[in-house]
C-alpha cells in the first residue's frame, strides 16, 4: 500500500512540474520555475532590439545587454533602434531558440530574461552586441557569457560598427562609474555621485568605461 502511496505521490509532483513548464511556455503570468536548463521556445514576434514575444505571449528580454530604444508610447525612438529591431527581427523571427537562465529569471515587468540562442549555436545577445546594435548592460553580476559578450563589444567599438560610428555625446573631462551597479555617469549626475567611494572608478574616455563593460547612465546619458 504504501509503495502505491509513494508512486502516487511522484506522479503527482510530475504532474505539477509540467504544469509550470507549461505555464512558463504559454506565457501564463504565473511564478517562474526555478530551474537550470535550458529551455527551447519559438519566438513569435520582435518587439525591439533587445525584446521578442514567444508563442503563447510570454516576453523575454535579452540578457547582459541593452539596445536603441525604438519609437513608443509617443517618443521618438534612438538611433539605430529600428536598425536594431530589424537586424533582431530577421535573426529570430519564427525561430525555435534555446533559452538560457540566470539567477533572476524575470524582470520588474514580469519579462522572462534569458540568453538566447539559435539552433546552430548563435548567441544572439553577442551578436547583436558584436554588430554595434546593442552594448552591454548588465542588471546581474556575474554574467555566464560575461567574457563573450565584452569581447563582442570591443571588437564591434575597435570596427566602428553601429553604434560605435555615431558622433560621441558632449565630452566630459571624466567619467564617474559605479562598480557595483556597474552604470557610468556624467560627473555634475546626482547618481553618480551618491556612490559610495569605495565603489567609484573614473574614467578619462567614455569609450574606456564602455571597453571594460559599463552601462551609461539613462537618466545623464554620458
Amino acid at each position: 500500500m504504501w509503495v502505491r502511496r509513494m508512486m502516487a505521490g511522484k506522479r503527482a509532483l510530475g504532474s505539477v512540474a509540467v504544469v509550470l513548464m507549461l505555464f512558463l511556455l504559454t506565457g501564463y503570468e504565473s511564478a517562474i520555475p526555478a530551474y537550470d536548463a535550458p529551455v527551447r521556445v519559438r519566438v513569435h514576434s520582435v518587439s525591439d532590439g533587445d525584446t521578442v514575444v514567444l508563442e503563447g505571449g510570454k516576453r523575454v528580454r535579452y540578457l547582459g545587454i541593452d539596445a536603441p530604444e525604438v519609437a513608443h508610447e509617443g517618443k521618438p525612438g534612438d538611433p539605430l533602434g529600428d536598425g536594431a529591431a530589424r537586424y533582431n527581427r530577421n535573426l529570430v523571427s519564427g525561430r525555435w531558440v534555446r533559452l538560457e537562465f540566470e539567477r533572476e529569471r524575470q524582470d520588474d515587468y514580469g519579462r522572462l530574461l534569458a540568453y538566447v540562442f539559435l539552433e546552430d549555436g548563435t548567441l544572439v545577445n553577442s551578436e547583436l552586441v558584436r554588430q554595434g546594435l546593442a552594448y552591454l548592460c548588465p542588471k546581474q553580476r556575474p554574467l555566464r557569457y560575461w567574457d563573450r559578450l565584452l569581447e563582442a563589444q570591443r571588437q564591434a567599438m575597435k570596427e566602428q560598427r553601429g553604434l560605435w560610428s555615431l558622433p560621441p555625446p558632449r565630452r566630459e573631462p571624466v567619467y564617474m562609474a559605479n562598480k557595483s551597479s556597474g552604470i557610468f555617469h556624467r560627473p555634475s549626475c546626482p547618481l553618480g555621485r551618491s556612490a559610495k567611494p569605495s565603489n567609484r572608478l573614473q574614467f578619462k574616455e567614455r569609450s574606456q568605461a564602455f571597453s571594460e563593460g559599463f552601462c551609461p547612465c539613462r537618466q545623464c546619458r554620458p
